[in-house]
């Protein structure tokens, strides 16, 4: 429902009825001017001596009157937006120390890192870090990711193919090298 103050401004100026005011003002989300033309368009309030109304017909009183925008929402500040952001981030890192990578070798647990320490080393030692991952593939080693968030993901599937297709890669090359040795 409309703002009485707005509604009452509003049959001053177009000298209409309460339940005519208030209707044109919930036609139109609460703008009088707009109410306004909507009234003149229907004939109930008369054009003036200029033609038509605009912004520039509406007393600086009417104009001034705070009405809420749809877009603005209670609780959006600055603040809060940034209070959000760092839950959010605390929640990750949360979730990243409750879950660990495992390093695994000849069927014995090599190393255990929480995945909060293996995003760092990933994004600050990228080029020391995937090197020595991908050469752990040549070297026999097997990656798991445990923890309560990761166990049901597929991810532990994904990485034993590729420490199976380094295996199959590997045993390729000194099949060949064997090989080559046998020719010569």
């Amino acid at each position: 429902m409309a703002n009485i103050e707005m509604v009452e401004k509003l049959r001053e100026r177009a000298n209409v009825s309460y339940e005519e005011a208030s209707s044109a003002l919930d036609a139109c989300g609460g703008d009088l001017l707009e109410a306004l033309i909507m009234l003149e368009k229907q004939g109930k309030v008369s054009s003036p001596a200029g033609g038509s109304y605009s912004s520039k017909d509406i007393p600086p009183e009417t104009q001034l009157i705070n009405i809420p925008q749809p877009s603005q929402k209670k609780g959006d500040t600055f603040g809060d937006m940034l209070n959000k952001f760092f839950k959010w981030c605390g929640n990750i890192i949360h979730k990243g120390n409750t879950n660990y990578f495992e390093v695994w070798r000849d069927r014995g647990k090599v190393l255990t890192v929480p995945v909060t320490v293996l995003v760092l080393l990933l994004i600050f030692a990228f080029w020391v870090t995937l090197p020595l991952i991908v050469i752990g593939l040549f070297f026999g080693c097997r990656y798991y990711f445990k923890g309560s968030e990761l166990e049901n993901i597929s991810v532990n599937s994904v990485m034993d193919s590729a420490a199976d297709a380094a295996t199959h890669l590997k045993n390729e090359v000194k099949n060949a090298a064997s090989n080559f040795e046998d020719k010569k």
